[in-house]
């Protein structure tokens, strides 16, 4: 099999290396991880995540391959892993591509060198340089898969036996525009031009883009090996990897100077970092584009730089591993931002924390929301937009900026909830005639106005106004079906662009974002999801909301990190997780839906992850489902025997008694659940 489809399907083998050497965790696709340890302890719960053709672990953040797993495991050698996981999955390899194609072409070759004094395109690399890689003229070329094409001249490059490049001799000018595309014609598999010196005895060489590039450094005295394309840096670190002498060799890299020579410089410090190989980026081509062109312009300058470099080259590695490591150092040393973090703390004197107007939530939160990722997650109907919302509306009470995403609701809807919540504050406040509140429905429908009597019309006036109040502080994006996280990212940035307060963000909800990939499974694409909405909440120092849902195996259990499994990277990146769940939910007598249908509805917000604070408190809540409110009951004793004696209410008063309003909704079982 050819060597890059026998690669990608050895990865594809990944799940039943998993299964065979790895322990397995409580949950699915997870496993002990074998480079931190997560899941060795009594939970059993691994973060190591088995995905198609890759892992990844949400607790050390290692991730790689099946090799990579193989190594860690077996101890086998880098330069071995490949060989050994064909042998055990029995998959032949093959990186010469020569079987498939079954070609040949030293006779080819041959014939052509015999012909290249024919032409005079030899881009200033002398006759010597030329023969020695058997470099040849084909008058009248045509690619062996279109022998109906119109013939060419054509400078012929080997680059194997069974590949080579046929660079166009004609001037620009004289090329019709239709074949311009196709001056430099590959012919065969990818080879790296001059690989078969990265097994001989030279020990440093220039890593340089095209095949005449490194014929002209060649030419000059150096050695050096042609990518053939920026695209090629996998097949040369396929060969380095193979070979097993990369690590006592030393590279000098010398791409193009362009935008695609820049970015691959910078994949191939990276890669070869990781490699423990020893490099240096260095430039002996001046002002011009390439080495060959260089060579072509100013052969004496050129000889002379490239002979520099070869001589310099410990120094140079040495001097760039050394502000390497001093870039690192000021990125991540923590004696380098030791003193911004000093002044960070003096600064955070004047730093608000954004209190959630749920004064128990609030004092379990030391006060409120700070930057990070929170997380919100229950089962359908038990209010989760309805909390969130109320929550937003107290935010902007506070004068900060809420920034909704509603991905289900439309903005008319998210706007009716607060009002007719609003409705129901208004009567609390003034002790009026609780039957004058109104549902969302009630609002939101026109021709009941014509029903209601001048106080129920003063009420929604009342009401309408105090959402005024706030409502320069609330931003709602609908979505259309066409939101993925990085459109979130995007919108919360140019929000913040226009001079607006950095905001709470608030995503609802998680589970119908669109996927970053549609080839992705649910899980994948909801890790990214909640990885960009961790890096959004750090960069901008912001609480960042996510809304989760639960499935209905949760129904009738007690809510638990478990319940979040399926939320991908949630249950690991959050830095606050809530469950909401029916009160006495997991005892014997309990019946969903005899829970799901008492007026009011009582619900239990369990916080089970506190990055930075308690864990495991409850907080007791009366929600009537009808005018979109939640009523703070209390916190949970110590003991777990019941809400303690403070209670709490919105307005500020002591906490709305059930028997004031329960009788109305008795005449009207209708309901706004999210």
């Amino acid at each position: 099999m050819e060597f890059k489809k026998a690669i990608q399907e050895l990865k594809g083998y990944i799940r039943d290396y998993a299964e065979e050497m790895l322990t397995k965790s409580k949950s699915k696709n997870q496993y002990e991880c074998i480079f931190c340890g997560s899941g060795t302890g009594s939970n059993g719960t691994g973060a190591l995540t088995i995905y198609e053709n890759s892992f990844y672990c949400f607790s050390c953040r290692k991730s790689g391959d099946i090799f990579d797993l193989i190594q860690q495991a077996e101890g086998i050698p880098k330069n071995e892993v490949v060989q050994y996981a064909a042998d055990k999955y029995g998959i032949s390899l093959d990186n010469s591509a020569e079987r498939e194609e079954n070609a040949d072409y030293t006779s080819f070759y041959r014939e052509c060198n015999k012909h290249l004094q024919d032409t005079d395109y030899h881009r200033g690399i002398s006759l010597d340089t030329l023969n020695r890689f058997l470099v040849g003229y084909a008058a009248q070329w045509q690619h062996p898969k279109s022998p109906q094409s119109q013939p060419t001249p054509r400078l012929i490059i080997p680059t194997s036996r069974t590949s080579y490049l046929a660079r166009d001799t004609r001037k620009t000018t004289e090329i019709p525009e239709n074949q311009r595309k196709y001056v430099k014609s590959k012919v065969g598999s990818v080879h790296i031009f001059n690989e078969k010196a990265l097994n001989g005895i030279s020990s440093v060489f220039y890593i340089v883009e095209g095949e005449l590039d490194a014929l002209s450094i060649i030419d000059v005295g150096g050695n050096a090996v042609g990518l053939g394309s920026v695209s090629n840096i996998n097949s040369l670190l396929t060969v380095l990897d193979c070979n097993g002498k990369a690590e006592q060799q030393k590279f000098i890299i010398s791409l193009d100077n362009d935008n695609a020579g820049e970015k691959a410089k910078n994949t191939l410090k990276d890669e070869f970092g990781k490699r423990n190989i020893a490099y240096c980026v260095y430039n002996p081509n001046g002002n011009y584009k390439d080495s060959n062109e260089s060579l072509m312009n100013d052969r004496e300058n050129f000889k002379n730089a490239v002979k520099y470099g070869i001589d310099n080259v410990d120094r140079l590695i040495q001097e760039q591993r050394e502000q390497a490591n001093e870039d690192y150092r000021q990125k991540y040393c923590a004696e380098v931002f030791l003193q911004d973090f000093i002044d960070g703390i003096a600064e955070s004197v004047n730093t608000e924390v954004i209190p959630t107007g749920f004064k128990a939530l609030d004092d379990i939160l030391d006060g409120g929301l700070y930057e990070g990722l929170y997380g919100i997650g229950a089962i359908s109907s038990l209010g989760k937009t309805t909390f969130a919302l109320q929550m937003a509306d107290q935010i902007a009470e506070h004068g900060h900026d809420v920034l909704i995403f509603s991905l289900e609701m439309s903005r008319n809807e998210l706007v009716a909830k607060s009002i007719s919540r609003n409705t129901i504050k208004k009567v609390i406040e003034t002790k009026g005639d609780v039957r004058n509140a109104k549902t969302t429905r009630g609002i939101m429908t026109g021709k009941n106005y014509s029903s209601y009597n001048q106080t129920e019309r003063e009420l929604i006036k009342g009401a309408i106004n105090d959402y005024y109040s706030i409502s320069k502080r609330i931003f709602i994006r609908e979505g259309m079906g066409d939101v993925t996280a990085d459109t979130i990212v995007e919108q919360v940035k140019e929000h913040i662009s226009k001079g607006n307060k950095p905001p709470v963000v608030i995503v609802d909800y998680l589970q119908i974002l669109m996927p970053h990939n549609q080839k992705g499974t649910d899980k994948t694409n909801t890790d990214y999801a909640i990885l960009n909405f961790k890096r959004l909440s750090r960069d901008y120092k912001i609480p960042v909301v996510v809304i989760s849902s639960f499935n209905r195996e949760n129904y009738s259990n007690k809510v638990s990190m478990q319940a979040f499994k399926e939320s991908g990277a949630i249950e690991y990146s959050t830095d606050v997780l809530i469950g909401l769940q029916l009160m006495g939910v997991g005892s014997k007598s309990f019946d969903v839906d005899t829970a799901k249908r008492k007026n009011p509805r009582e619900i239990e917000a369990v916080i089970l992850k506190n990055r930075n604070g308690r864990t495991g408190d409850k907080i007791g809540y009366s929600f009537y489902a009808m005018f979109n409110y939640f009523s703070e009951i209390g916190e949970m004793t110590s003991n777990n025997s019941g809400y303690v004696s403070k209670n709490f209410d919105i307005c500020g008063n002591s906490a709305t008694k059930a028997k004031d309003i329960e009788w109305m909704l008795l005449n009207n079982s209708s309901s706004d659940d999210d």
